[in-house]
């Protein structure tokens, strides 16, 4: 159980990493758009909160590969089955009908799905500050 224990934990901490990263570098982004001046700033608000999305929804892709590299390091799924398929349904939480995990490494699925959830949220979080920061710059300078 330990051995799970660390190599989940150790999994999350890459995702987090991984999330930090693009995290900042979206606020930075979004930060510089929303401070210079556009002819169409409706244009703008819409561009940003696309490229936001598309940005989290490939780190979200990114974290799940991390989860399924790990799955094919220590053979967490059963022979013959996609481990990126398998990473996919444990991150989202959508949960097992038709693969499961081999009995020695049943928590990193219940891992990989905290980390999918607490990821997710933070992604929420950055959406609202994205939009936050771009409407409020907007405003001040009209």
């Amino acid at each position: 159980m330990l051995r799970q224990l660390l190599t989940g934990t150790f999994v999350s901490v890459c995702n987090i990493v991984i999330h930090a990263l693009v995290m900042t570098v979206i606020v930075r982004v979004a930060q510089a758009a929303a401070n210079k001046e556009w002819s169409r700033p409706s244009f703008v608000l819409v561009g940003v909160m696309v490229a936001t999305m598309l940005v989290l929804m490939a780190a979200h892709v990114g974290e799940v590969a991390v989860w399924a590299l790990a799955y094919m390091i220590f053979d967490v799924s059963p022979p013959g089955t996609s481990r990126m398929y398998f990473a996919f349904v444990n991150y989202t939480t959508l949960g097992y009908g038709d693969i499961m995990p081999v009995a020695r490494w049943q928590l990193l699925g219940p891992m990989a799905a905290m980390n999918g959830v607490l990821l997710f949220g933070w992604s929420t979080a950055v959406i609202f500050e994205v939009l936050r920061r771009t409407i409020r710059t907007r405003s001040e300078m009209a």
